[in-house]
């Protein structure tokens, strides 16, 4: 998901923090619900949160469902989004966020529309390449789309969108159209149907109070470029379908701020400290947090504050030392942390800094699910 400008800092930073000795972390942590999931991949020089951890939240879905586990390809979602987000912004008129962000429900759309390829078929490394590296992808469409508008050129034919194509296709290879898996032949559809994975079971939900709860609205953060909509919930029930989710074997694909001082990657922890803790305490041991109301939670997105920064993958629960639960979250970062790649986030965290979420259907509790109105 990532706005580009961002990931570049946080890629440098990251990276500038992998070479380090990690300080002695306070926090020791013991798993209490552990849902199968794939090892830890890192996105590299990207925008592409969005893919990875929906790709992670989806292969997760294949070990629920009892397929043969799957490494998901990433770039796929990349290729088939890319045009979609090109067309938009022309008729936009430019008047819209192009570039390598995204949401869940992007990848669930690529699902729906397209289908699904696994990362060996279509890994979208070119001549040798092991990492991805979109600095020159990203820079080349986005200085396309904004010609197109200045120039006018849609306006005269669609060529420009096979130039669009065309720059894809160089950077990160054509998509096949039919493919083998273990000697059976498919096509990105039909292996979507092999695994069982339905795009229509999949529910965005959000908790935001500048809208009814118990209604749908569209999600007003940049890289909703789709203008999808959320089901919104009071912030206690939106928190209990997450833990209603884990503790049932499903996981969460979780949009999130990442951009606070509280949030570490390099310490795997997330945390909402009390007012009275210093910067320098906040992780050489363990603090005391602050209670995360609707209001607090409402205060800090109305303001700017909580802004739409990285998706993760919730994949379970942990505790600390002293008993406390923790959410078990799966990063696109690469495993170079005390954790492998995992980060703790704590309630407080969840409860504030939480965008939205993408969970299976069958994860909502039915009360809650009948409130929305879903079958």
């Amino acid at each position: 998901m990532m706005r580009y400008t961002k990931t570049k800092v946080l890629s440098i930073l990251f990276v500038a923090g992998s070479f380090s000795v990690f300080s002695q972390s306070p926090y020791t942590f013991t798993d209490i619900t552990k849902i199968n999931t794939l090892e830890v991949e890192d996105q590299c020089a990207t925008g592409t949160c969005w893919s990875f951890a929906t790709n992670s939240f989806l292969e997760a879905e294949v070990f629920r469902i009892g397929k043969t586990p799957i490494d998901l390809s990433e770039m796929f979602n990349v290729r088939m989004i890319y045009p979609k987000k090109a067309s938009s912004f022309i008729r936009f008129d430019g008047k819209q966020q192009f570039g390598p962000g995204g949401l869940s429900h992007d990848v669930i759309s690529v699902v729906k529309n397209h289908g699904i390829m696994p990362e060996s078929v279509y890994s979208g490394l070119l001549d040798g390449a092991t990492t991805h590296q979109h600095g020159t992808l990203d820079e080349l469409l986005s200085t396309m789309v904004k010609t197109v508008i200045d120039k006018k050129l849609h306006q005269e034919s669609s060529l420009w969108m096979e130039s669009i194509e065309g720059v894809l296709d160089a950077c990160l290879g054509s998509v096949p159209d039919k493919f083998q898996v273990a000697g059976k032949e498919f096509t990105p559809a039909s292996y979507r149907d092999y695994l069982g994975i339905k795009a229509d079971d999949y529910i965005n939900l959000s908790s935001f109070s500048h809208h009814p709860f118990y209604s749908t609205f569209t999600l007003e953060v940049p890289d909703n470029w789709a203008i999808s909509r959320y089901y919104n919930l009071p912030l206690d029930e939106f928190h209990s379908v997450i833990d209603n989710a884990l503790d049932r074997g499903y996981t969460v694909a979780w949009d999130a701020d990442v951009s606070e001082k509280y949030f570490s990657h390099s310490n795997g922890i997330a945390i909402v400290p009390e007012s009275s803790v210093t910067k320098e305490d906040m992780f050489k041991k363990i603090v005391g947090e602050q209670t995360v109301d609707q209001a607090m939670r409402q205060k800090a997105f109305d303001s700017g504050e909580t802004t739409d920064d990285h998706l993760m993958h919730i994949t379970g629960k942990s505790k600390d030392q002293n008993g406390v639960i923790y959410y078990k979250t799966k990063n696109s970062w690469g495993k170079s942390n005390p954790f492998g790649g995992y980060l703790h986030v704590s309630p407080s965290y969840l409860r504030y800094k939480t965008v939205g979420i993408v969970v299976h259907k069958d994860a909502i509790p039915d009360e809650i699910k009948q409130k929305l109105g879903l079958k």
